[in-house]
């Protein structure tokens, strides 16, 4: 059973909760997760900055921090955190919605859980193509000819 608490912790957008903890779940299923404790928490840009100062030390906002706690063979425990004002700020520049652009967020997370990585130009390619299924299994496509945004 693929467990996903969602804590909302902004008033900046309403969070469609069930597409996000749906999304999360499809992530992991197509990884050959099936047991998994996930916490998800929407934030806004001074929660996610001081969490990406305090473990990654960077001093600024950023849209997805996700942190894999344990991993034993299909069991999987982690946290996504992603920011809803860094969601509204950005969907504009690549024609989605905010609630579109949280859910990229909440996908490219729950790829990281899984193994996925972006360090490196062909690791880049692989969770873009990932990251472009997921979004097309919820009928979303960048608008005016655009790629799925390099996170």
């Amino acid at each position: 059973m693929i467990r996903v608490e969602l804590c909302n912790r902004q008033a900046e957008i309403e969070v469609p909760r069930r597409r996000l903890a749906a999304a999360v779940r499809r992530v992991l299923t197509e990884a050959a997760v099936d047991d998994a404790r996930i916490s998800l928490a929407v934030v806004d840009d001074p929660t996610i900055q001081e969490l990406h100062r305090e473990f990654l030390g960077h001093d600024d906002p950023t849209d997805v921090l996700s942190f894999l706690l344990e991993r034993q063979g299909r069991t999987l425990e982690g946290e996504i955190v992603v920011s809803a004002q860094t969601a509204v700020a950005q969907a504009p520049r690549y024609g989605f919605s905010a609630a579109e652009e949280l859910l990229l967020y909440v996908i490219h997370g729950a790829l990281h859980l899984v193994g996925f990585d972006d360090r490196s130009a062909p690791q880049r390619a692989e969770m873009r193509a990932r990251e472009q299924a997921h979004l097309e299994h919820w009928g979303i496509r960048p608008r005016q000819g655009k790629e799925v945004p390099g996170r």
